[in-house]
């Protein structure tokens, strides 16, 4: 059985109409590596995606805690530059983060 931890993605994110304006999108939920929460990040912002533009309310958290909320208009993943890593807690001073920018 595969060791199932929570993990964090961030996907560089900039602004249409302004490249210069420039951000992250986090994405967290529960994976077994790496590669599977970039995989179910990009899953559930392409749902979220789907269905904003088809003017629907955008679904909520699924039950392996993945959800895409916060979908800014106008704003463009950088899909090529994510990275993932087990998620930390921000606020411990003694867990150490994976997750590198």
């Amino acid at each position: 059985m595969p060791n199932r931890e929570f993990y964090e993605v961030g996907v560089p994110i900039h602004d249409t109409a302004n490249p210069a304006r420039r951000g992250l999108h986090v994405f967290t939920g529960v994976a077994d590596s790496p590669a599977a929460a970039l995989r179910r990040a990009h899953e559930v912002y392409d749902a979220a995606l789907a269905a904003q533009q088809a003017g629907l309310e955008v679904p909520g958290k699924e039950p392996d805690s993945w959800g895409a909320a916060g979908l800014r208009p106008g704003w463009q993943m950088e899909w090529t530059a994510a990275t993932a890593g087990r998620w930390h807690n921000p606020l411990s001073c003694t867990i150490r983060s994976d997750f590198a920018l």
